[in-house]
């Protein structure tokens, strides 16, 4: 398996312009949630972000949105695109399992698309309880998790749905869950759930 969990994997990616992930805009179940029905407006952590597109979309919605990446190019990118919209949007340099080092209660929500299914599967449960501790009591976590079913070696790693629940249920209370509307190569394996954090 290729070393996901160091930020030259990704830089690598980026720098050969074939990293496959980049959407080149917001990602269309954030899109249709935030607009339908937005989580309540406050400080939100994208966590994986890449060029932040879905970064600049919450900012453009009223939320104070940081973005995280470890991948040097990816937050130089993301910070370029933000400058050139004028859109107020922060972007930082950083492993997301080094979070709760410095944002433990910082955010009131969390947006996660594609974070989850690029680390190693072996950091799961790591990743549920950063993302508990970056949380106030009470924070949402709204997540598409993507793909659903098992294709090539990844990444993306696929994300049954029984595995999330599983992994989720002793910090949080799943709200909502639906199939969202997906760009054409993703539909049928994508799933947005809405979490609570509990306690």
């Amino acid at each position: 398996m290729a070393d996901v969990s160091v930020p030259a994997f990704w830089t690598d990616l980026y720098a050969r312009g074939g990293d496959g992930w980049e959407l080149r805009e917001p990602a269309p179940p954030l899109v249709d949630f935030v607009e339908r029905t937005p989580p309540p407006r406050g400080r939100v952590a994208v966590p994986g972000c890449g060029r932040g597109h879905d970064v600049r979309f919450l900012a453009r919605h009223g939320y104070d949105a940081v973005g995280f990446d470890f991948s040097p190019p990816a937050v130089a990118a993301a910070r370029a695109l933000a400058r050139a919209e004028g859109v107020a949007a922060e972007f930082l340099e950083r492993d997301i399992f080094s979070l709760p080092r410095d944002f433990t209660n910082a955010f009131d929500g969390v947006w996660e698309y594609t974070c989850f299914c690029a680390i190693d599967p072996a950091r799961r449960a790591e990743y549920v309880r950063t993302m508990a501790t970056i949380l106030r009591p009470g924070g949402w976590l709204l997540a598409c998790f993507y793909p659903l079913r098992r294709r090539a070696a990844g990444p993306p790693f696929a994300v049954p749905p029984a595995e999330v629940r599983r992994r989720f249920a002793p910090g949080f209370r799943l709200e909502r869950a639906l199939l969202p509307r997906s760009v054409r190569l993703r539909q049928s394996q994508e799933w947005l759930v809405l979490f609570r954090r509990t306690g």
